[in-house]
């Protein structure tokens, strides 16, 4: 047997509820991973159903359907002769659990239920699932009529127990239990398993990327080993974004590092590991006496598939140690924005954005942002990418051809508006505004509201015989909060008509609506708060 392996881990944007568009997803992952000449793949977490299904992780169909598309995938012969780890829901005894499913050639060798939950801040997954609380202990679980077919048994292995192959050992832990203070790798790493997987549904926040390769270089550094991290990339059904960065660590080093931010729907990573160098590193460290005393032991489940062959061992050399690469926070929130408006504007069926530009550090801020977004398109319809090419061709339909320059796509799908007031606006503003639109090539409205204001205004005279003024004119704080609101939600209603008017009055093909983005005093950070006004 070879001790040179080829390996493959990957980022997949997967939609929540979309189990065809996934699992064909997945299954142009597993090719591509074939085709680089990897001989083990791994994906994101709940990768077959998407993560961000909330509420509806608690329908049965759900699992159903989950199975049905795990079912394709093992009956498709071009996903044989590479061991998988798919992520997908599971439910075994009446109880749900998030699962990774270890198959190989249309069998299921392992369920693994994850352990530990991520239920903080944005995340619910003690409200959907149940974590497995017997470490190193599994039963049989029942499989599904249709899958018993496939098997040639009606059960399989389910709980916490590990994949050997004749060359090396492989054990899987999920997302949260890299993060928590007696994670599974340790555990795995002092009973010899070499070759860790983490999938991950991990959302975007500023830095984050820094806390997650932190933690899997101390995983590698302490205990030596093999580390292939997947994860969600792209806004999946519950508004968050995940940032994808797939990455493949060998004793600390980085030897590989997928896209933080990208419009791709399917990025495989790859990287050659040569198994003798986790060997030699264990062997070096200050590990053998606990990994010795150890009762951590898990039950390995056999099979005679080898990650690595001799023959590839001369053909093949280990990927070396490269720096990962890291954005600054400036990029990170501009290039995060950017990507989850494209992905949100693509699934949605909206004509575009549109933004209430006052000429103000918040609102300019935002335009910038959808800027951002059509830079990334561009870039992504430089390179050839097929997905983004269709969804510009779909979408910005104001002219036959595809916008070559991000100031061109910009001109078809975002538009501004600036409200003024005669006495209350400032040239200066009203001069921002344009300038900003003319720089990025919005499309853009200028025009003065004092008429709504002013019929607004004119329904407390009328019927209450009230003349109300602003403070500065000798009213009252109530009068002056008045006449304050009507401005504003003059400005807001008009920022919807005009976003439901606007395709239509450019001839836009089946009219359709935009969706607006609000701006409300957030210190120029983007509040993105998407109107579903379709």
């Amino acid at each position: 047997m070879g001790h040179l392996v080829t390996v493959a881990t990957c980022n997949l944007n997967q939609w929540a509820l979309d189990f065809e568009g996934n699992t064909n997803r997945i299954i142009e992952s597993i090719k591509k991973a074939k085709a680089a000449g990897a001989r083990f793949r791994v994906g994101p977490e709940l990768e077959i159903c998407g993560y961000g299904c909330l509420d509806h992780l608690l329908e049965q169909d759900l699992y159903l359907h989950c199975w049905e598309m795990l079912e394709r995938i093992l009956l498709d012969k071009d996903c044989y002769d590479i061991l998988l780890d798919i992520g997908m829901p599971v439910q075994h005894r009446n109880v749900r659990y998030n699962c990774r499913v270890i198959c190989l050639n249309g069998k299921i060798l392992l369920i693994r239920p994850k352990m530990w939950l991520a239920n903080d801040g944005n995340y619910r997954e003690m409200r959907h699932f149940t974590p497995w609380m017997r470490p190193r202990e599994h039963e049989q679980f029942h499989l599904p009529r249709r899958i018993q077919k496939l098997q040639g048994a009606t059960h399989v292995t389910f709980g916490d127990a590990v994949i050997s192959t004749p060359d090396t050992c492989i054990g899987a832990e999920t997302c949260e239990e890299l993060f928590t203070p007696d994670p599974p790798h340790n555990h795995m790493s002092l009973d010899g398993i070499e070759v860790i997987t983490n999938s991950s549904g991990s959302h975007f926040t500023l830095r984050k990327l820094d806390t997650r390769l932190q933690l899997i270089r101390e995983a590698t550094k302490k205990n030596g080993g093999v580390y292939l991290y997947a994860n969600q990339q792209g806004c999946d059904g519950d508004r968050l974004y995940y940032d994808g960065c797939a990455m493949i660590l060998v004793n600390g080093e980085v030897v590989a590092q997928g896209s933080q931010f990208s419009l791709n729907d399917v990025e495989v990573v790859t990287a050659t590991i040569d198994l003798e160098e986790v060997r030699a590193y264990r062997s070096a460290i200050s590990r053998g006496l606990q990994a010795a005393r150890s009762n951590a032991k898990y039950d390995r489940i056999q099979t005679d598939f080898e990650l690595g062959l001799e023959e590839d061992d001369l053909a093949r050399r280990p990927s070396p140690a490269i720096q990962p690469k890291y954005y600054s926070p400036e990029e990170e929130i501009a290039l995060c924005t950017g990507a989850y408006l494209w992905d949100y504007l693509r699934r949605c069926g909206a004509a575009g954005y549109l933004v209430p530009l006052s000429g103000g550090i918040d609102s300019c801020a935002t335009a910038t942002m959808v800027f951002s977004m059509c830079r990334l398109v561009i870039e992504a319809c430089q390179a050839g990418n097929e997905q983004v090419i269709a969804d510009v061709k779909r979408i910005a339909k104001y002219t036959d051809s595809i916008p070559k320059t991000p100031q061109e796509l910009c001109n078809q799908i975002f538009h501004t508006i600036y409200m003024g007031m005669s006495k209350q606006s400032s040239k200066e503003t009203r001069f921002r505004a344009r300038e900003l639109a003319s720089a990025i090539n919005s499309y853009h409205v200028n025009l003065d509201i004092d008429e709504v204001y002013h019929a607004q205004r004119n329904l407390i005279v009328n019927a209450l015989n009230f003349e109300p003024k602003f403070k500065v004119e000798g009213g009252s704080i109530a009068e002056n909060l008045t006449l304050q609101n009507i401005q504003a939600r003059s400005r807001m209603v008009t920022a919807y008509e005009f976003a439901q008017i606007l395709p239509t009055t450019r001839k836009r093909p089946g009219g359709g609506s935009l969706l607006v983005l609000g701006s409300a005093n957030v210190g120029g950070t983007i509040s993105a708060r998407l109107s579903h006004e379709i």
